[in-house]
């Protein structure tokens, strides 16, 4: 199957989850509804309120829905990077990576799937990952209140500024790659537990010299179920910026 196919190819959609039994089965609804040609993995670390119960009695229903269920190991890192393989294992053309919230709205991943193949049709670098990003003309994250705008702000230009990074949004988890790109990058290698994988990879990406690219999207604060995301996470987060770079100068990456 070729991946440069919009038509032909298979997409995986990886949704890692903790608690989110209020948001999973819709979610996962509109994501098949956007083509035949998707599937859905959700990788749950072993949710006490059924977030995998909840998938595993639908997908008996539902073949293009997946459960990958966890159970040591776990966190948003290591959930991430298990889905990534998962997905490559079940031959994905793409995949898109992405919460299981609804700030991240399945109606950007058209656009976002779209971007992906343009600058192999112009004849211009192959674009290897795309970012939905807030960051960008057309994107906002009006949702949240001035000061979580600024801080957003404040650690985009940390990351950007420390690692070299060509992009607006640094902290988008919304994304969609290519195959080859995880390939590329060895995801099988991610070592970051929590949630800066998403720096991690993207770091990986562009020291790669693999085309990166940025669509607008409206990203919007979860209304059902509660965020595991920490500032004890975000701290570590930041302090794994620091390591990515201090590897880089070491040449261990």
């Amino acid at each position: 199957m070729n991946e440069a196919s919009p038509t032909a190819r298979r997409v995986i959609c990886t949704v890692p989850t903790y608690n989110e039994a209020e948001n999973i089965l819709e979610l996962a609804r509109e994501l098949l509804l956007l083509g035949p040609g998707f599937q859905v993995l959700v990788i749950d670390d072993d949710s006490p309120d059924g977030t995998a119960r909840l998938v595993a009695e639908a997908a008996r229903s539902e073949p293009r829905l997946l459960l990958l269920h966890r159970t040591e190991d776990r966190g948003r890192g290591a959930a991430g990077r298990a889905g990534f393989l998962r997905a490559l294992e079940l031959g994905a053309d793409v995949v898109v990576e992405m919460d299981a919230d609804f700030s991240h709205q399945p109606r950007f991943i058209p656009d976002m799937l779209r971007r992906l193949d343009e600058p192999a049709r112009r004849g211009g670098q192959e674009v290897g990952l795309v970012l939905g990003s807030r960051g960008v003309a057309g994107g906002s994250d009006a949702d949240r209140g001035a000061i979580r705008q600024a801080i957003t702000l404040l650690a985009n230009a940390y990351i950007r500024v420390l690692l070299g990074l060509p992009v607006r949004d640094c902290n988008s988890g919304f994304r969609c790659w290519r195959a080859s790109t995880l390939r590329a990058i060895r995801v099988e290698d991610t070592f970051s537990k929590g949630p800066a994988i998403v720096q991690e990879l993207l770091f990986k990406t562009a020291r790669a010299k693999l085309g990166i690219a940025e669509v607008p999207i409206d990203f919007v604060d979860r209304v059902r179920g509660t965020s595991t995301l920490s500032l004890r996470s975000l701290m570590q987060g930041y302090t794994t910026v620091l390591k990515l770079r201090w590897m880089a100068l070491c040449g261990r990456l």
